[in-house]
């Protein structure tokens, strides 16, 4: 009967106690209460970073009632309802103070903690008070307990009534010197490292990785105040997640992380599998951009959110605060063709957004003014790391840039303004060891998501590295996270162009296509998407070989999420006649109707009815007639009207009308082979 909740059901600081049934049995009631009083002693082993004092008093006056309940379920008591009652108000009372003893030894909690150290004491009052007057109505007398026992009960109640849950002096100083240098920070003064060194001996974090701990459970904390749409602490939450996104940086040179890099770096170069929901999210409406237009500053909003904020007066950019030199909204005609039939409305990776914290589009902006100064303090201090450090601590500078630069768009912009690019593009060209190459790409791979990112990578000369690293890199992560920053850099027209134009690009991609990780193969694919986005660069796609590779992906792969990505290459290829007439080169006409049937995933049944029809638009006469003969394929088409998105049903109807259309030219006995394969079937 005693609750129990893990970290996402219940918020920090939140005690969701319940009285026991009214028909609850005595023994029922009395295990219960032991089972509560000994998981309560068994705090005693914990740390305690704050609240020492507090907490030792609590423990030990449940102890001593701890004695107490076992004498009665010993001798085998019988109790009155008076005393049930009270006995209803003690476990009611102890959860509460089972539940702060959970927050205090927290993992990752003890700033927060540490900051709220006034509400932390009264809420050990306030459970301690109600003890007191369970235990001041308990009608001892009618309890058959040695006169010890009676005494000691008494004496707990007392104490209970009369003791000062306070702060402890030590935390109330620590507090102080945190607000200190909250202070500091928000009037653009970097404070004393020693001080808030201090502060964190006396807390107990001592390392990186306790430091990092705190940072993860801040974020979560802002997170949850986000979804919740009760924000009123965010900005100090924000505050405190600064200062030790600092501290982390800064105070804890020694490195002891690295059990855990490997894994990071997993997930690091997965990252093109959450691009839907980052990228590609209007940063006024934080929606999916359907029409995705750029201003004069270079920055892309959905056209109906930039209008709206332009009607309300409003003359700068809302992402960058600069000045508008002019109220045009040029249409992104590349980044609306890639959401459209790369994401396809809900895009291939959907499932996997649940797993973020908070949308990335909230990191616009700073948290509060004391975290936007903390962080350009630490975006200073890890440029002139990579500059002017030892090897190892270049390679922490740009592990240190990878995690702030992972999911803060406000974090990236004061990095690229710190001057980070071209150092990490130096130990990118410079380094000889795996790690620090994988380190300093990866870091890099979070920088070119920004757009000053990709202007700075490419001015500073790093396509010529980046392309290094993906031909002979270190380690096939390295070149799988070389693919995924090329697909970034390529999203700029301009620079996709430069891109394919260098000729070793495509066959390196092809080449991890060929032999790379499930990963890897998706990385390259889809940098190789991005390559098509430019129509200069079909050709050398063509030229490269990659229809077969990509057809192999088709029949061989058991990874929807891959095969989509590899449908949507194809739909480009096929949108033009060489393309098409490479595709029927190979066993598409009966490969790709297969998966139309058999894939779950209708993003990739509709980029099989978008490459099914290019072929046979571009594909003529022989084309239409071999999937005629597929009895199959109408009852996958008329699957996609119901159910499928706009575009994809309209694409189905389509190509519906093509077979119908040719059904009625052969019942007629029209000889279809008669119709030239060149010439293209036009469908209105």
């Amino acid at each position: 009967m005693i609750l129990k909740f893990d970290q996402t059901d219940r918020r920090i600081l939140t005690f969701p106690a319940v009285h026991p049934c009214e028909g609850i049995s005595p023994a029922t009631l009395l295990s219960s209460l032991i089972d509560l009083s000994q998981n309560i002693c068994n705090y005693q082993s914990k740390l305690f970073a704050t609240q020492r004092k507090n907490a030792r008093e609590a423990i030990r006056q449940i102890g001593l009632l701890l004695l107490f309940f076992e004498e009665i379920r010993d001798r085998g008591l019988v109790l009155s309802d008076s005393a049930l009652l009270c006995f209803s108000e003690l476990h009611h009372a102890f959860q509460k103070v089972q539940f702060l003893l959970e927050d205090c030894t927290r993992e990752g909690a003890r700033l927060w903690i540490l900051m709220k150290c006034q509400l932390v004491a009264t809420h050990f009052r306030a459970p301690i008070r109600e003890i007191a007057t369970a235990l001041d109505v308990l009608p001892l007398n009618l309890i058959d307990v040695g006169g010890e026992v009676k005494e000691l009960v008494g004496l707990i109640a007392k104490q209970a009534r009369k003791g000062k849950f306070e702060p402890d002096p030590v935390d109330e100083w620590a507090s102080k010197q945190v607000f200190s240098v909250l202070d500091h920070f928000q009037m653009g003064v970097e404070p004393d490292s020693s001080l808030m060194k201090r502060v964190l001996d006396n807390l107990e974090i001592r390392n990186w990785n306790d430091c990092n701990k705190e940072i993860k459970f801040l974020e979560e904390q802002i997170g949850f105040q986000c979804s919740d749409c009760d924000e009123r602490e965010v900005p100090f939450l924000s505050s405190l997640l600064g200062l030790m996104s600092y501290c982390r940086g800064v105070i804890f040179e020694t490195w002891n992380n690295r059990n855990n890099d490997q894994s990071d770096a997993r997930h690091s170069i997965e990252a093109l599998s959450c691009i839907n929901r980052e990228d590609f999210r209007c940063p006024i409406s934080l929606e999916l951009m359907t029409d995705p237009v750029t201003v004069s500053t270079g920055q892309t909003y959905d056209r109906s959110s930039i209008e709206r904020w332009l009607k309300a007066g409003n003359m700068t950019c809302p992402k960058t605060g600069e000045r508008l030199t002019s109220t045009e909204l040029v249409p992104n005609t590349t980044l609306r063709k890639l959401i459209q039939q790369f994401f396809a409305e809900v895009g291939i990776c959907a499932s996997k957004s649940g797993s973020r914290s908070r949308d990335v589009a909230r990191t616009i902006s700073p948290g509060s003014p004391a975290a936007a100064e903390a962080m350009k303090f630490l975006s200073g201090f890890l440029s002139t790391r990579l500059v002017s450090g030892s090897s190892e601590q270049k390679t922490k500078a740009a592990y240190e840039i990878r995690f702030l630069a992972k999911s803060n768009i406000f974090n990236r912009s004061c990095l690229i303004e710190a001057g980070t690019i071209l150092p990490l593009i130096n130990l990118l060209s410079s380094s000889l060891d795996r790690h620090a190459q994988e380190t300093a790409l990866s870091a890099l791979l979070k920088l070119s998501k920004h757009t000053c990112g990709k202007k700075e990578m490419i001015e500073s000369g790093g396509l010529k590295p980046i392309l290094a690293v993906l031909k002979r890199g270190l380690s096939l992560e390295a070149k799988q996270m070389a693919a995924a920053t090329i697909f970034y850099l390529a999203s700029v027209k301009s620079y996709g162009k430069l891109i394919g134009e260098t000729p070793e690009v495509v066959p390196a991609l092809v080449e991890l296509i060929k032999d790379g990780t499930t990963c890897g193969k998706k990385n390259g694919v889809v940098a190789i998407f991005g390559l098509l986005l430019h129509p200069a660069n079909h050709q050398r796609v063509l030229a490269s070989g990659s229809v077969p590779l990509l057809m192999d992906i088709l029949s061989s792969s058991n990874n929807i999420e891959l095969i989509a990505d590899s449908l949507a290459v194809l739909a480009i290829i096929a949108e033009s006649v060489d393309g098409t007439l490479t595709i029927l080169q190979t066993s598409a006409l009966s490969t790709i109707p297969r998966i139309l049937r058999s894939l779950p995933s209708r993003t990739a049944r509709e980029y099989c009815v978008t490459v099914l029809l290019s072929l046979c638009k571009n594909g003529g006469a022989e084309a239409i007639a071999i999937l005629a003969k597929d009895h199959n394929l109408m009852s996958s088409l008329y699957s996609l009207l119901t159910d499928g998105t706009s575009h994809g049903s309209s694409k189905a109807r389509a190509l519906i009308r093509i077979l119908h259309k040719f059904h009625g030219t052969s019942s007629s006995g029209m000889n279809a082979s008669a119709v030239p394969c060149e010439r293209p079937v036009h469908v209105r």
